[in-house]
C-alpha cells in the first residue's frame, strides 16, 4: 500500500532513481545525486551514503515499496542490502537532461584525457591534446555513454582512430623490465627479445638468469604475462613512453 506522507513532511530532494526491471516488474531505489557512480567505480562502499532511503520501491514517486512476496519472487531473496546491491550495479540511473549532461561532460573529459595519455603521433613522439582527440572523434561520430567505465570506451576510442587514422596516432609503446630466473630457457628468451625492443637491442645475464628492459606494445603486454609467469618477474617501468630515444 501506499506510504501516506505527512503534509508537513520534506519531500526528497537531489534525488536520483535507479531502476532495474526483473520478472516484468519495475524497482526502484532512491538515492543521492553522483553517489551511485563512486559506489559503482568502489570509491564509496556505504550504501547509507548512497541511499536516500534505505528500501527497495516499485515507485519511489508514490512511496509504493516492494513487497517481500515481489523480492523473493524476482531476485530470490528477501535481503535488502543484496537487492539494493544488485539494483545499483546493474539498474539504469534515471537522471534529468542537465544531469545526464553532465555526466556525459564528465566520462567524455575523462576518456579524452586516458587517450591523450596513451597514445602519440608516430612522427614527432609528442601527446595530442585532449581537444584534437575529441575533433578527431566526433569526425568518427564516436560519442561517449554512460553505461560503460570511461577506460574502457578509451580503449574502444583508441582502436578506432588508430584504425581510421583521421590524425596519424598510435599507442604509446610501455617501458618494462623482465627478468627470468633461469637462462637457459632459450626458446622463452628468444620469445622476449621479439616482444622487447631494448634501446642498444642487448640484454644482461648473470650466472643463472636474464634481464631485458625495453619498449613492448601494450597489445603485447598480456602475451608478456602469460610467458613470464611462474618463471620470472614482469615490472612496468613505464605505462606509455613519450619521447623515448628521438626528442
Amino acid at each position: 500500500m501506499p506510504i501516506q506522507q505527512p503534509s508537513g513532511q520534506i519531500r526528497l530532494t537531489n534525488v536520483s532513481m535507479v531502476k532495474l526491471k526483473k520478472e516484468r516488474k519495475r524497482f526502484e531505489i532512491a538515492c543521492y545525486q553522483n553517489k551511485v557512480q563512486d559506489y559503482r567505480k568502489g570509491v564509496e562502499k556505504d550504501l547509507d551514503e548512497v541511499l536516500q532511503i534505505h528500501q527497495v520501491f516499485m515507485n519511489v514517486n508514490k512511496g509504493l515499496v516492494a513487497s517481500k512476496e515481489d523480492l523473493q519472487k524476482c531476485f530470490g531473496s528477501t535481503d535488502i542490502d543484496e537487492i539494493i546491491k544488485e539494483i545499483l550495479m546493474r539498474g539504469e540511473i534515471q537522471l534529468s537532461e542537465k544531469e545526464r549532461q553532465l555526466m556525459v561532460n564528465k566520462v567524455n573529459n575523462e576518456m579524452l584525457t586516458l587517450i591523450s595519455a596513451k597514445c602519440i603521433n608516430p612522427k614527432s613522439k609528442k601527446r595530442y591534446p585532449p581537444t584534437m582527440i575529441h575533433k578527431a572523434l566526433v569526425e568518427l561520430k564516436f560519442s561517449p555513454v554512460l553505461n560503460k567505465p570511461a577506460k574502457i570506451q578509451a580503449l574502444e576510442a583508441i582502436k578506432l582512430l588508430c584504425a581510421k587514422q583521421i590524425i596519424p596516432i598510435v599507442r604509446a609503446k610501455m617501458k618494462v623490465k623482465v627478468v627470468i630466473k633461469d637462462k637457459s630457457e632459450t626458446e622463452l628468451i628468444e620469445k622476449l627479445t621479439k616482444l622487447i625492443v631494448s634501446e642498444d637491442n642487448t640484454s644482461k645475464e648473470d650466472a643463472a638468469s636474464w634481464e631485458r628492459v625495453g619498449l613492448v606494445d601494450p597489445v603485447s603486454y598480456r602475451d608478456l604475462v602469460t610467458l613470464t609467469q611462474g618463471r620470472g618477474t614482469l615490472q612496468v617501468l613505464d605505462m606509455a613512453v613519450i619521447d623515448e630515444a628521438k626528442v
